[in-house]
């Protein structure tokens, strides 16, 4: 349990913020990061070498995103979900969780992993399971669409 804790206290921060980024919310990104830490913990005799615990780690948060996301949507499907209340943030974390939000899921999550969590595309992709230069395509996309969302903001507030 204390190497655990160890190696998490390492990577927290990181984790905290590819989740707030990637869900919008902080407390939704606080009880995703908990779940995987969670998780994380109770197979961490499973991970045979440390050095991997940081992409481990991440992939375990990433599934966690994508179940809670699923499981949102159903809610909102049967009615059953309320918009969580309203928390003040900065004006720059707001335009970056709404363009964030203009991307299609995995976009978000290869620009989040990149910027946020510091990882190349070779990292990307064996966390993801996907080809490098597909990695690469879509991020570079990605990165075509904020350009043009922030432009168009641009023009707009002038």
């Amino acid at each position: 349990m204390e190497r655990f804790m160890e190696l998490y206290q390492t990577i927290y921060k990181d984790l905290y913020r590819l989740a707030y980024y990637y869900l919008g919310n902080v407390a939704d990104a606080e009880d995703v990061v908990q779940d995987a830490a969670l998780a994380a913990y109770e197979n961490f005799g499973k991970l045979k070498k440390e050095e991997s615990f940081r992409p481990w780690i991440f992939k375990i948060l990433i599934h966690s995103c994508r179940k809670f996301l699923r499981r949102n949507r159903r809610l909102e499907q049967t009615g059953e979900y309320s918009e969580a209340s309203y928390e003040p943030e900065l004006s720059s974390q707001t335009q970056m969780r709404d363009l964030l939000g203009m991307l299609s899921e995995e976009e978000r999550l290869i620009v989040t992993l990149t910027v946020f969590g510091g990882y190349k595309g070779e990292e990307i992709a064996r966390i993801l399971n996907k080809n490098h230069s597909t990695i690469r395509s879509k991020y570079r996309r990605a990165l075509k669409k904020l350009e043009l969302e922030v432009k168009e903001y641009e023009e707009m507030s002038r």
